[in-house]
């Protein structure tokens, strides 16, 4: 049986509820959120519960290792959480060239940055939350002890990261990642059961401590000694100095709605200058190529710059106010014509991340994402822990006049972005779009979905996407409408239409009825999406 084939078209309907709703890319992790709500937790302690059980039913995506940021909508007023990790106070763009490297590699120990994602989960509960953390975290640790059965995207991207691994991780440090995630000597196989108990112990450790083992306790000996016998530079010292940062969440108006994002060193700024460069053009037209024409070139704009300028604010050649500003997009929609421009060429690479939504009747709604970046990460796991180390140093740059230079103590540019709506000061909910340099991408697009079209949450999911991806070149997926291609092309672009769309993000929406508090959520048709009510 192929759990992989859908030869016939298949729809699922907007979901609704009044009392709780979780959205995200794994049923059971959905099923763990919701579980928090019906013993009394809130929306806030439903993300957490929801994002430690991906780390355990969606390693390909995530892990304890990795990075995450939330916006928080608690009492009618949005919040910010960047729990990014910074780099290690030991590594340098010389100290990488001197061990013979002219950009920063993909895996291994020298891409690896502080974690934040522990520091996420405390931070959120601390805070905001109304269960302890150990309590939260229960039906992760369950899941990893009992284990559970690989459903079909996870079991594809599994098989896939186990082949390309085996074929390039052949050195000592990186056995771990095999004793965890290929037990058997292979990927497990979809609908096949899958456990961890190291993960479930070190999940233990998080909730007991609020996340302290982690950063002071055994976990960070752990990590410290692993990183120090393979020439790591993460040391206890870079986990024990690490705090999360809460933050004043940007916005841009787009037609009467206001959209939220975290500000640098995130990319969500992206989608809101290109939002603002769209929104002075000509009035959007359902399914027309000059409407896509400027929405693609909009983005390339706002890529172009984001890509130029976004790394730790104080280290931007310009704010962040500057590029939102109504100045910056009238300049940079007049550069627009046309035909297909040739910014300045960059390959976008593809990334590996979760997002959830959690909302409940009492008005608190989370937008929540955390990532390894590619995948598994960096492949090094933390022998006894489960604990899979992320990548996110890989996108900094060792040119020395680049606003992204790796630097001691610092935060790279980041994928990960969680989205947030509101009208008139009210929220109407969280959305996000996962998947890299697609992101801004996707919030771009659900945006100009929901607000434009007036398509419901699963609608605006569903609607086929674009992605550019350099100069003059833009993937579509396979739904994509040919009259729309070949009017594209006409204009300038490559377009390829892809095989499957397994590139074009993963996503999930939460509105809210503010008269009635009716949740309304659509999930992804592109991963193993699934949304929980009560």
């Amino acid at each position: 049986m192929d759990y992989l084939n859908h030869p016939f078209p298949s729809k699922r309907h907007t979901a609704f509820a009044k009392k709780g709703m979780v959205a995200t890319s794994q049923p059971l992790a959905a099923q763990a959120g919701l579980e928090i709500l019906q013993q009394g937790g809130n929306a806030i302690d439903a993300a957490i519960a929801t994002a430690a059980a991906l780390t355990v039913v969606e390693p390909t995506s995530n892990g304890i290792g990795g990075d995450a940021f939330a916006l928080v909508w608690v009492k009618d007023q949005l919040h910010g959480l960047n729990a990014s990790g910074p780099t290690p106070e030991t590594i340098s763009a010389a100290a990488v060239k001197n061990r013979g490297f002219d950009k920063m590699p993909v895996y291994g120990m020298i891409p690896v940055t502080v974690p934040g994602v522990p520091s996420a989960w405390a931070a959120l509960s601390e805070r905001f939350g109304r269960l302890s953390l150990a309590e939260t975290l229960k039906p992760a640790i369950r899941y990893a002890e009992e284990g559970y059965p690989l459903t079909p995207i996870l079991g594809k991207f599994w098989k896939r990261a186990y082949k390309k691994f085996k074929q390039d991780f052949t050195t000592e440090e990186y056995q771990a990642w095999f004793d965890t995630f290929a037990p058997d000597g292979r990927a497990p196989e979809i609908g096949e059961m899958w456990k961890s108990q190291d993960h479930a112990n070190t999940l233990k450790s998080i909730g007991e401590t609020n996340a302290r083992s982690f950063y002071e306790g055994e976990l960070a000996d752990q990590i410290d000694a692993f990183m120090k016998k393979h020439a790591g530079y993460l040391t206890k010292s870079d986990l024990s100095k690490y705090q999360p940062e809460w933050v004043t969440p940007i916005s841009a108006s787009y037609r009467g709605y206001d959209v939220w994002e975290i500000p640098p060193n995130g990319q969500g700024m992206i989608a809101l200058m290109a939002l603002n460069i769209f929104e002075k053009m000509s009035k959007p037209v359902w399914h027309s190529a000059e409407t896509l024409h400027k929405q693609i070139e909009s983005m390339k704009l706002a890529f172009t710059d984001g890509q130029a300028f976004i790394t730790e604010p104080e280290e931007m050649p310009i704010t962040a106010e500057e590029l939102l500003s109504d100045e910056y997009a009238q300049t940079r929609s007049k550069v627009i014509s046309e035909e297909a421009a040739e910014p300045l060429p960059y390959d976008l690479p593809k990334g590996g991340t979760v997002y959830l939504a959690t909302a409940d009747e009492e008005g608190n709604m989370v937008s929540y994402i955390q990532s390894n970046y590619m995948g598994f990460g960096s492949g090094i796991v933390i022998p006894g822990t489960g604990i899979a180390l992320q990548n996110r140093g890989h996108d900094f740059s060792l040119e020395e006049t680049h606003p992204n230079l790796l630097k001691p103590g610092k935060r790279t540019y980041h994928t990960i972005i969680p989205g947030f709506l509101t009208k008139d000061g009210k929220a109407v909910g969280p959305f996000g779009v996962m998947g890299g340099y697609m992101q801004p991408q996707g919030h771009f697009q659900v945006v100009t979905n929901t607000i434009d079209y007036m398509l419901n949450p699963q609608a605006a999911l569903d609607m086929p996407r674009w992605q550019w991806m350099k100069g003059r070149s833009v993937h579509v997926e396979p739904e994509f409408p040919n009259y729309l291609v070949q009017a594209l092309e006409r204009k300038g672009h490559a377009i390829t239409v892809t095989t499957d769309g397994g590139s074009f993000g993963r996503g999930q929406i939460i509105w809210r009825d503010p008269d009635s508090g009716v949740l309304m959520g659509g999930t992804e048709s592109r991963t193993d999406g699934a949304i929980a009510v009560w």
